[in-house]
């Protein structure tokens, strides 16, 4: 699925601040060894209780129909993609009164951090949510992380009153 902006499932965008670089937001198709690596090296930098996935969990989240996983990848100058500098996953589902969508551990390198690129992803995954036909893109984020929840409300994202229960099934 691609929506407006979107070429082979990928979308570029220059982040707004002068030293950043440009990023292209790629959707996750294939699991490759440097998958497998981004997310052995970027799930430790948001989760310390939750291991990355393994290569048969990234092949589950990448060939489901209810996920999409975006990359975030450096561009140069020359137009050339670099390293994975973060990743998002966008859970798409229909229940009885819409489609709805969910955003999902997003994670920006702590090198690259500051320099747009959580914007980038969050924006490609509004505008695939909004191809996909969703009414809302809910998301969470802890207390703690105060830079992501500026940027959430930045972005136009707008707390809810509402109560979140989780049930443990472990």
């Amino acid at each position: 699925m691609a929506g407006p902006g979107w070429q082979n499932g990928s979308m570029s965008n220059s982040s707004p601040a002068a030293d950043a670089p440009s990023v292209a937001i790629r959707e996750a198709t294939e699991v490759t060894d440097e998958l497998v690596a981004a997310f052995e090296r970027l799930i430790p930098q948001l989760s310390k209780s939750n291991p990355p996935p393994d290569r048969s969990a990234l092949e589950f989240m990448v060939n489901s129909p209810a996920s999409v996983v975006l990359l975030a990848r450096d561009v140069d100058d020359t137009g050339v993609e670099g390293e994975i500098l973060g990743s998002l996953t966008l859970a798409l589902f229909r229940i009885p009164t819409a489609m709805r969508a969910w955003i999902e551990d997003v994670v920006v390198d702590e090198a690259a951090r500051g320099r747009g690129v959580g914007d980038t992803l969050n924006r490609a995954a509004l505008e695939w949510a909004r191809e996909a036909g969703a009414k809302t893109v809910d998301l969470t984020s802890r207390p703690t992380r105060e830079a992501a929840n500026r940027l959430y409300q930045r972005i136009g994202f707008v707390q809810r009153e509402t109560n979140v229960y989780r049930y443990n099934l472990d």
